[in-house]
């Protein structure tokens, strides 16, 4: 039983020590995402400006016809996703590692994580932070490998243990 609480222990900090690289591949997508998002809200907002209007009202002019419906709509997810995405990248970049952690799974969102998830390559962790993650995953799953093993050996007959 012990030989596979080792091994179990191994895989969780293998696995857990994964989670500082691919939160930071997150973190500079997410960063791309909103580089690009500002880029399209801002030129929306200067052609508004422009014209001596706010951008809500800029929003309200797209009208008329099927297709100024249509780009008022995506222009409205458009910012919405902006502001959002915003606000994550602020609240990801000032926490801690840990923290981040905790974070990530409430703000991640689901186009920019699986792209990263693509990309991603584990990496064989060098900073502390990554460490520790390892210590942390290996110390879970040894000890739930070893306590389910123990419960077992618990289960099984007295016969049983016997031989």
């Amino acid at each position: 039983m012990r030989v596979i609480a080792v091994i179990a222990g191994l895989a969780g900090a293998g696995g857990f020590a994964q989670i500082p690289a691919y939160s930071q591949q997150y973190l500079q997508r997410l960063a791309g995402a909103v580089d690009e998002l500002a880029v399209v809200v801002g030129d929306f907002d200067r052609s508004a400006e422009a014209a001596g209007l706010s951008r809500e009202d800029a929003l309200a002019e797209l009208a008329g016809s099927a297709f100024l419906e249509a780009r008022r709509a995506d222009m409205e997810r458009t910012v919405v996703r902006y502001e959002t995405l915003s606000g994550d990248l602020a609240l990801l970049r000032a926490a801690g590692p840990y923290e981040r952690a905790a974070l990530l799974p409430a703000r991640l969102d689901a186009e920019i994580a699986g792209r990263a998830w693509q990309d991603f390559e584990p990496s064989i962790p060098v900073t502390a932070e990554a460490l520790s993650y390892a210590g942390i995953g290996f110390l879970a799953l040894y000890l739930l490998s070893a306590g389910g093993g123990a419960a077992m050996a618990r289960r099984r007959p007295a016969a049983a243990r016997g031989r």
